[in-house]
């Protein structure tokens, strides 16, 4: 079949839209004509054909097609960078799935893992396996707090460490940060971080600092003690004079809700104080993690601290249990339904829940955010989008977050433009991570690309069904190859390690 004539050069289809080739190996460059171009730099989507040889972006503009090259006729599709996931747990079991479809079908094309102080130590090996078995999409890491700690700490660290202790620590840092790591990592809501001091994450962070690194955090709280940590966190930057991330920013209490510009101003004050503050933000009024997270005093038996929970933070009929080894027919159970199972309230149930699942695994999902505040927290200038999920995880953020923001955030919502999505999603996540070389659609930059109809790209997953993969995504390049068409993996494995730049 002829789709068109393109400046002289007979291009035929596979499908719906691709030449014969298709940058995958039977060429030794592609063309890629008739896209929109959305550039990652903010700027209006413009009409131009894009040359990619050699794994770089070689050309933009109006250009004429060659004898060694494959043509791809866009079609006005939208042909952006690879979206940047900056706050992934996509790691989980990459080295098996290494297609990665739940993060190539919504357009990403790298991720940023050791999040919330957990991270592979040492970063060294774990970036030798990938290496050795790369997969579709290339990685970037952060050097866990919380790892470290617990290396140093072990099953003591219910305390504040010694000042030898901290040095053991910066020492642990330092070789990550010698192996590649983009800077440090930490999880104060969750064991062993939340026992840290301000002061010991503090000289942490100078450590990262002194060789250009930089500082991404789980807060110390989300909901309760939410302006504390947000001081925190900019007391670490200041004191530190390092970048500091928020990540995945939320208002996760009820009283909380409506105050995302409040929130906002405070980091505003801050940047204009020198403070380099940034955050990122995942597009669902609901998160997944821990059921003893939401007891910052660890009394796991104090009813009260969970009535707490389940009025202010989240409700019985809000939290879905997403593992539980106990009992794995719990999972996908509301609360509320497996205390009607127990013939017992939710508190108590709640509290039996954490006290049978000490010894095995749980997870929860628990609708804690208002939507508005969230269109208000991914509308702020200086948030990059992330998923905080994973491959196979219960939570459809992993599989769905880029498409669910081009769909509600754009098109039918109309929080940002098509072109201010993208930016998030790709130089602005660059630039908040420290990754180069990536991001923006320029010469000599590497050829992440990804290729979609901005009327059509939707989110499908739900937490009944959360991987269900979305539509719209058509084409994505990954380091000059396709990983994705045709709505499935090409099994093709370019993906690289990304070290922090030096």
């Amino acid at each position: 079949m002829v789709l068109a004539i393109a400046r002289g050069f007979v291009v035929t289809a596979v499908g719906l839209l691709f030449l014969a080739g298709c940058g995958d190996g039977n060429a030794t460059a592609t063309l890629i004509v008739n896209a929109l171009v959305v550039d990652g730099t903010g700027e209006a989507p413009r009409e131009l054909d894009v040359r990619i040889r050699g794994g770089r972006i070689a050309e933009v503009g109006e250009l004429v097609a060659r004898q060694d090259e494959a043509v791809i006729d866009a079609r006005g599709r939208a042909l952006a960078p690879g979206f940047i996931d900056t706050h992934s747990h996509h790691d989980r079991g990459l080295l098996d799935d290494r297609e990665a479809v739940a993060l190539v079908s919504q357009g990403v094309t790298t991720i940023v893992v050791g999040q919330d102080g957990a991270s592979h130590v040492p970063l060294a090996d774990f970036f030798g396996r990938l290496e050795d078995t790369p997969p579709a999409v290339n990685v970037a890491s952060y050097a866990g707090h919380n790892t470290i700690r617990h290396i140093v700490l072990q099953d003591d660290f219910e305390r504040t460490a010694t000042e030898s202790e901290i040095q053991l620590m910066r020492e642990l840092l330092r070789k990550e940060m010698e192996s590649g790591a983009l800077g440090l990592s930490t999880g104060l809501e969750y064991d062993p971080g939340i026992y840290a001091t301000t002061a010991e994450v503090v000289e942490l962070a100078r450590e990262a600092a002194s060789v250009g690194g930089r500082y991404a955090s789980h807060m110390r709280s989300e909901d309760r003690e939410l302006w504390s940590a947000v001081d925190e966190l900019l007391t670490i930057g200041s004191e530190a004079e390092i970048p500091v991330h928020a990540s995945h920013l939320k208002l996760a209490m009820r009283s909380l809700w409506g105050k995302a510009d409040v929130l906002l101003a405070r980091l505003d004050s801050a940047r204009d104080a020198g403070v380099d503050v940034t955050a990122d933000v995942y597009p669902y009024p609901y998160w997944q993690s821990t059921m003893t997270v939401l007891f910052p005093e660890r009394d796991f038996t104090n009813r009260a601290t969970a009535s707490f929970a389940l009025t202010e933070l989240t409700s019985p009929d809000g939290m879905v249990l997403a593992a539980f080894s106990p009992d794995t027919s719990y999972i996908g159970k509301t609360l509320a339904e497996i205390a009607e199972l127990r013939g017992s309230d939710p508190v108590t149930t709640y509290i039996d829940l954490i006290a049978e699942s000490r010894d095995g695994s749980e997870s929860v999902i628990a609708t804690s955010m208002h939507e508005a505040d969230i269109a208000s927290l991914i509308a702020w200038r200086y948030a990059s989008i992330c998923t905080d999920g994973s491959l196979a995880g219960r939570h459809p953020r992993g599989i769905g977050t880029f498409p669910r923001v081009l769909a509600r955030y754009v098109r039918t919502g109309g929080v940002l433009t098509l072109e201010e999505a993208v930016r998030k999603m790709t130089s602005l996540a660059a630039a908040n991570t420290g990754i180069e070389g990536r991001g923006t659609i320029r010469t000599g930059y590497y050829a992440d690309l990804v290729l979609f109809d901005p009327e059509v790209v939707a989110d499908r997953a739900t937490p009944e069904n959360p991987q269900l993969t979305s539509v719209g995504v058509e084409m994505v390049w990954v380091n000059g190859v396709v990983v994705y068409r045709n709505e499935a993996g090409t099994g093709h494995y370019p993906g690289v390690v990304i070290r922090r730049a030096r």
